[in-house]
């Protein structure tokens, strides 16, 4: 677990997994791979099954108001050089210095996971609350890049497995909901990529990703540590 970009540095190559790499840019993170994986994500764009090469976290001010974040997002793409068509988009107001990665090997698998956190929209799910637009930033940003083979189930328990491990490290750190005081969970706002590399090459298929799983511990390891990370440093220079 580290936070590459706190230095001088603006690229972080995979130590595990040849190709992958993390890019710190002006105004957002870019994560780039030689071959596209098969994506499950909460993401403004696409969202939902699809398959990338690039996933880009991007930075935007605390006032960022947009009727249409995914039509801003293409057009920046455009801007960036970047084929929309490829690329996952994600929206932030955190710090993109602080974000904290991981990596990890284990039973035919390789992972990295790359979390950004700001939680000035900390909230605890299941109470009732005043809503407000979908897109409002400032929100913990999680992508987990898995070089392996799972099934689609796989990969939705995967996020299940991510969110608990990340509610856990709210925990940990004690962050609140403002409106009520209580635990957070997450915030109102946060984004999660699944992605995987689906080589064949691996030989073996994870059909689950829980706790119970080698891959699903390792899953909850990756993101409780970053979140911890990512969010406990994020008011530091």
């Amino acid at each position: 677990m580290s936070q590459p970009f706190r230095s001088d540095s603006t690229v972080y190559d995979s130590f595990i997994w040849s190709g992958l790499r993390l890019e710190l840019l002006d105004d957002r993170i870019v994560v780039s791979l030689q071959e596209p994986v098969q994506a499950l994500s909460s993401a403004i764009h696409p969202g939902g099954f699809t398959w990338a090469d690039h996933i880009v976290n991007w930075k935007v001010p605390l006032d960022y108001r947009c009727d249409d974040p995914i039509a801003d997002f293409v057009h920046r793409c455009e801007g960036w050089g970047s084929k929309a068509e490829h690329t996952i988009g994600m929206l932030t107001a955190a710090k993109l210095t602080h974000a904290s990665v991981k990596e990890l090997e284990g039973d035919r698998f390789k992972l990295l996971c790359i979390t950004t956190s700001g939680t000035r929209n900390a909230a605890r799910a299941g109470l009732p609350r005043q809503t407000f637009s979908a897109y409002e930033p400032g929100t913990i940003n999680t992508v987990l890049l898995i070089d392996g083979q799972m099934t689609e189930s796989a990969m939705v328990n995967a996020v299940i497995t991510a969110t608990e491990a990340k509610a856990a490290a709210l925990h940990e750190l004690g962050i609140l909901e403002t409106a009520n005081g209580q635990l957070a969970t997450g915030t109102t706002t946060d984004a999660i990529v699944i992605g995987v590399s689906q080589r064949a090459s691996w030989q073996a298929i994870h059909a689950y990703a829980g706790v119970a799983t080698t891959i699903g511990c390792a899953i909850g390891e990756a993101v409780y540590e970053t979140v911890l990370e990512a969010t406990r440093t994020q008011h530091e220079e």
